[in-house]
Formats: C-alpha cells, sequence, structure tokens
C-alpha cells in the first residue's frame, strides 16, 4: 500500500492541491499558436494536454475514486479520453478556460480528498483487467497522470525549439 501514515496521505493531497499552480505557470502563458502546434507524430498540442486533464478532473480520477470508496462492488463509468478530445475540439478552445476550470474542479476535489482517511485507502474496486485496484492506488495514480502529463507539456516545448530552430544541435542544453 503506498500511504503507510495519514502523514503520507497529507504528502500527496498537498502535491495535487499544488499542481493547479504548476500547470497553470508551465502552459498559461503560451502563445495560442504554439498551444495548438501538433508534433508529426499525432501527439496532443499543449492546449489538447490541459483539456484532457481538465476533462479528467472531472470525469474520471475523482469520480473512480468515490466509487470504489463508497460502493466499491459497482462499475466504474466508461471514458473515452481520445474520443472526448475529438467530439469536444480541444484544439479549438481556450487555454484560460480550461485552465480556471481546472483550477475550480481540483480545489473541490482537494477539499474531498482531505476527509479521507486511511481506511477508506483500503477499499478497493475488482477491475476487469487489473483485478483488484484500492483506492490508495487510484489516488496515486491520479497524482502521476498529473505528472506524466507535466512532462508531455515538457516535451512539447522542447518540440517548439526544435521546431523554432530547425537544424539546431540542441546538445548543450541536455539530453531529452
Amino acid at each position: 500500500m503506498p500511504f503507510e501514515s495519514s502523514g503520507h496521505l497529507a504528502f500527496q493531497i498537498d502535491r495535487m492541491a499544488v499542481f493547479p499552480r504548476t500547470l497553470r505557470a508551465v502552459a498559461g502563458e503560451i502563445a495560442a499558436e504554439d498551444a495548438r502546434w501538433k508534433p508529426a507524430d499525432g501527439g496532443w498540442s499543449v492546449l489538447e494536454i490541459v483539456w484532457h486533464l481538465a476533462d479528467e478532473e472531472r470525469v474520471d480520477f475523482a469520480v473512480r475514486l468515490r466509487s470504489t470508496i463508497e460502493t466499491p462492488l459497482a462499475g466504474w463509468p466508461p471514458i473515452d479520453p481520445e474520443g472526448l478530445a475529438t467530439e469536444r475540439r480541444y484544439n479549438e478552445l481556450d487555454m484560460g478556460e480550461a485552465l480556471d476550470r481546472f483550477e475550480c474542479d481540483r480545489a473541490e476535489h482537494i477539499e474531498w480528498l482531505r476527509t479521507l482517511t486511511m481506511s477508506d485507502l483500503l477499499k478497493e474496486h475488482d477491475h476487469p483487467r487489473m483485478g483488484a485496484v484500492p483506492a490508495s492506488v487510484m489516488l496515486a495514480s491520479w497524482s502521476a497522470h498529473d505528472a506524466l502529463h507535466l512532462r508531455q507539456i515538457s516535451k512539447r516545448l522542447y518540440q517548439l525549439v526544435q521546431r523554432d530552430a530547425p537544424g539546431t544541435d540542441l546538445r548543450y542544453a541536455g539530453e531529452w
């Protein structure tokens, strides 16, 4: 179990609480054209990543964690992140709106998360492919999801440098 004490739980939640500010600092000032830029490999733009985070905050982790704690035998609602990105046309939307929505929803979730106990985090959902998934794993995965997408945004920023300085040897910057 990833949380051995309520101190570990508080630390995890504190990390999640500051993430909206981190996200805004990294993505909030990117020029609209750059935020919409997509790499040739078909990866998401920074704007699509931020909208994905905003939607995931509403339809994935909080919903599934709450379900695991309150009704562990109930099935989780289906999600389709790729489908949402296409259906909602993320790349045509507003960055500020996505950041605001994410921040507001995350604040509500942090308030709820701070009420959880260690016994809540021991409850499990029986996932059809993964087997027993403890609530503690859901919480840690939620936080890791933030970090993975922050890494993805950082990669897009690096790729924007490559786009804007074609042929430039970037080894001096360090290895990606």
